[in-house]
């Protein structure tokens, strides 16, 4: 029987249905502080460049956008968090290109980069810099393959750790440039160039923000592995341009939220990251350490992780890498 109770009380349900489902709508989001994992230590280059973005989307939302560091086990930690996480959009994950390279390097994943997380945007995109020691008999690419042919093995190329972007983007050029090297990789990057400088080790693939030490004459830097030359030292050739035809290694950076996040939200913050990357302050700042600012539609980003994942899985496959 519909009372004159019942009446009322669905004339009030029906006013108020707008305004709940308007409150349910992505559109709402986001509300209340957004999290953006970074799956390396503080105080690095990649979180940096997280915590410049993450300044920027606070300005854009009106929300807090906080940065927490999650390190460990080559970004898998913070990879499975994110993973596990609701998807809701308010845990982010700011990914790194091991997402491409874990998958060759580790025997098991307990997540899957391909399906447990949904791409959002690029973020950057980065070449690193073949540098060696002031005392190194070679002045180019072609003269450091020489040398490393006259004295197979005996050459020591270093890295920030097995498995690592640089040790990966070492290998392929040993590959391609038809030479055998001693590997040793190091607890960072720091140590690593601190043995580079007095001629300990002979060679040393890093980012842009050393190009300090080479501008001040405290080592040598032969090229850029980028696809093209580098604005932050135009001079540098690609390694492909000096003297290893077709070889190409552009580090990147990347937001993914985890699988299930509803679409409108990957949406608007995949545009939202776009446009906070396009600022002409932003621009400048990373291109000042070879980071070009690069946003992209989700699509994009999951077919450039799809690519170098088949790429890196190759490489560790002939380089015979593995991490347990």
């Amino acid at each position: 029987m519909l009372t004159r109770r019942r009446v009322i009380a669905l004339s009030a349900a029906s006013a108020v249905a707008p305004y709940l489902s308007a409150r349910a709508q992505p559109s709402a989001w986001p509300n209340r502080t957004v999290r953006l994992i970074v799956p390396l230590a503080a105080g690095g280059p990649t979180d940096t460049v997280a915590r410049v973005l993450a300044d920027q989307l606070s300005k854009l939302w009106g929300q807090q956008v906080v940065v927490e560091n999650k390190p460990g086990a080559g970004t898998n930690v913070a990879n499975e968090f994110v993973a596990r996480s609701e998807p809701d959009g308010y845990t982010a994950l700011y990914a790194t290109s091991s997402l491409a390279t874990n998958v060759g390097l580790y025997r098991s994943l307990s997540y899957n980069p391909a399906t447990d997380l949904d791409p959002v945007s690029l973020v950057a995109k980065f070449p690193f810099f073949m540098f060696v020691p002031n005392s190194s008999p070679a002045k180019s690419i072609m003269e450091f393959i020489a040398d490393a042919k006259a004295h197979p093995g005996k050459r020591i190329m270093a890295s920030p750790g097995t498995g690592s972007a640089p040790q990966l983007a070492e290998a392929l050029f040993m590959q391609m440039a038809g030479i055998k090297m001693t590997h040793v990789p190091y607890h960072g990057a720091a140590p690593a160039f601190v043995d580079l400088i007095p001629g300990r080790v002979d060679c040393y693939f890093g980012s842009g923000e050393l190009l300090t030490y080479s501008r001040s004459g405290q080592v040598r830097a032969l090229a850029t592995t980028g696809a093209k030359r580098s604005a932050a030292e135009p001079e540098l050739p690609t390694v492909a341009e000096a003297g290893v035809p077709g070889y190409a290694v552009d580090s990147w950076q990347g937001v993914f939220l985890p699988a299930k996040t509803p679409s409108d939200i990957i949406n608007k913050m995949s545009a939202d990251i776009t446009a906070a990357l396009a600022v002409p302050a932003i621009e400048d700042k990373l291109a000042r350490t070879a980071y070009a600012a690069h946003g992209s539609s989700p699509d994009d980003l999951r077919k450039w992780l799809e690519a170098d994942t088949a790429k890196w899985s190759a490489v560790i496959r002939t380089a015979g890498i593995k991490i347990d």
